[in-house]
């Protein structure tokens, strides 16, 4: 373990005993230890309460080929983090009535074709403008993230796009809509997004860290990124830092990050009502809400408010958040993009502790599955379900619409997820039926979900002939494009945008379960061939035509 180096260990060491349980920095400790291997890819943390640092540490090493070990005082790849910098922005403009939420895009960026061109600022903001993520693109990562490009190139790798739904509709995470955002400080200010970030944010507060990363001295001190291949650790696919623009480019210190956050949150960056904005969930048409703001995903840790965002990038996986009611900000940041630990979860048990609330933590016992067999199927309430199951002597439980989660025993009926802090217990109910008490993100209070019977046996699968399966393969365009195919083992498969590929199991000639996600694929023939097919998944039905 090592500590922050010498300016900030006498900080600490000069600082007042803070009001933290006794056993928390060796408990601290412990949790790094076992989340990080010494000798690999690791991450630094840091606690900071009222503007002290009362912890900082460093598990792992920060180039593993030349054994050198991380330093919380490195500057990291943020990731995703900058979007808060990027909402916290828009809305100084906006503050000062240099744009307005509600204006439309094509106001900033006007040969942005439409729809997407009469989306809206607020859209942008909070995800609901509909316009797709290009990281989602197929092949776009591969072919242009290493290259150097301008605001008008990354807008150009996604103003083509089809709509992932019509605008204010519904909601998909989108770093697209943060370039544009990126694009409309360009547009108002006249500068580079980052110029004007460093102008109006870092400068002023004194964040000397915090930078782009395709500036001159943008990756200057950071620890090597790696990722790993056939569980070692090797150098990720190298990305220019233009690429993810104001939607992840910047560089910073954990530390540096604190003093943001109590910034922010103090009122010092935007207006008290702008603040709101960037901090409360998102209501859709129908009510469903979603638990993020601008730039900012409103969260709770033991049932105390937090605040906060995570990252992920080419060879960096980060977390941070604050507890505004403790005056508390927590960080971890991973020097690689595969860690052997979510930040997220680290951070939150170090949250917890410093609250003085662990997480309960699970040690995994030799599975009994005579003893576990009674306590399988399925468990329903309302329109959750989730079943519970044992394949090839492993524990799973499968969400509606979700993959197969691996689940361990704790013994006593206790049930946990590895690297995650959601648990379940398995009890009897009134009427002597289990029932599953899921604790989701390790909450105190649980959701009880009743049993609802055994598991249906699956429909038989069919044996198809190979032209059969020919007639299927073939390009679709949906929501994003679909590239349906027969494998060298002659079975389908089916690869949506840049996600993995799956297995197709025929249930008839034209309906499909896909063997790793619970969903179905449904063709759709005319004279012979498909010509489209339907992808239905959680209650949904994304239709794709095909286009070859």
């Amino acid at each position: 373990m090592r500590v922050l180096g010498m300016i900030i260990a006498a900080t600490l060491a000069a600082a007042p005993a803070q009001a933290l349980p006794a056993y928390f920095k060796a408990r601290a400790d412990a949790l790094l230890a076992k989340a990080y291997p010494a000798d690999g890819p690791g991450a630094v943390a840091v606690v900071v309460e009222k503007g002290r640092p009362i912890y900082a540490a460093g598990r792992g090493l920060a180039d593993v080929e030349r054994k050198l070990p991380l330093d919380p005082a490195m500057p990291f790849r943020l990731g995703s983090i900058t979007k808060q910098f990027t909402a916290a922005l828009i809305l100084q403009l906006a503050d000062e009535g240099k744009l307005s939420l509600d204006d439309p895009l094509a106001k900033f960026v006007p040969d942005f074709p439409k729809p997407g061109a009469d989306v809206t600022v607020r859209q942008l903001l909070n995800h609901t403008a509909g316009i797709f993520s290009y990281t989602a693109l197929p092949g776009v990562v591969l072919t242009h993230a290493a290259k150097p490009h301008s605001t008008a190139e990354m807008i150009a790798l996604f103003d083509t796009a089809p709509p992932a739904f019509a605008a204010g509709s519904d909601w998909q995470y989108s770093n697209s809509g943060y370039v544009l955002l990126g694009a409309i400080v360009e547009k108002v200010t006249g500068k580079p997004w980052h110029v004007a970030f460093d102008e109006r944010i870092a400068s002023p507060l004194g964040l000397a860290s915090l930078r782009y990363g395709a500036a001159a001295n943008g990756e200057r001190g950071i620890p090597k990124p790696y990722t790993t291949a056939n569980d070692k650790p090797v150098a990720p696919l190298p990305i220019h830092m233009s690429f993810p623009h104001a939607a992840g480019a910047l560089v910073g210190t954990a530390a540096d990050l604190a003093v943001w956050a109590r910034a922010l949150h103090a009122g010092k960056v935007v207006k008290p009502a702008s603040y709101q904005l960037m901090i409360q969930p998102t209501v859709l048409p129908g009510g469903r809400t979603i638990p993020y703001g601008f730039g900012l995903a409103p969260g709770d840790v033991r049932g105390r408010p937090a605040i906060g965002h995570d990252g992920g990038i080419n060879g960096f996986a980060t977390d941070g958040f604050y507890l505004p009611d403790q005056d508390i900000y927590v960080a971890v940041f991973a020097n690689s993009d595969e860690p052997a630990t979510a930040p997220k979860t680290v951070s939150r048990k170090l949250a917890a502790l410093a609250l003085g609330e662990p997480y309960e933590e699970f040690s995994a016992v030799p599975l009994d599955a005579a003893a576990v067999t009674p306590l399988l199927g399925v468990y329903r309430a309302g329109a959750l379900e989730r079943r519970f199951f044992l394949r090839d002597g492993q524990l799973f439980t499968l969400r509606s619409g979700g993959s197969p989660m691996a689940v361990l025993p704790a013994g006593g009926n206790r049930f946990f997820y590895p690297d995650s802090l959601s648990w379940f217990e398995i009890a009897r109910g009134g009427d002597g039926k289990p029932v599953m008490r899921f604790h989701a993100d390790g909450a105190r209070q649980s959701a009880d979900v009743p049993y609802a019977g055994p598991i249906p046996a699956e429909a038989p699968a069919v044996t198809l002939e190979r032209a059969q399966l020919d007639r299927l393969a073939g390009r679709y365009q949906g929501p994003l494009p679909i590239v349906v195919a027969v494998n060298a083992e002659g079975r389908l498969t089916l690869k949506f945008g840049d996600q993995p590929i799956t297995h197709l199991v025929a249930e008839s000639a034209t309906t499909f379960r896909v063997e790793e996600v619970d969903a179905k694929v449904e063709f759709q023939l005319e004279d012979g061939k498909a010509v489209a097919l339907a992808i239905l998944q959680g209650g949904r039905r994304l239709p794709a035509k095909r286009t070859d």
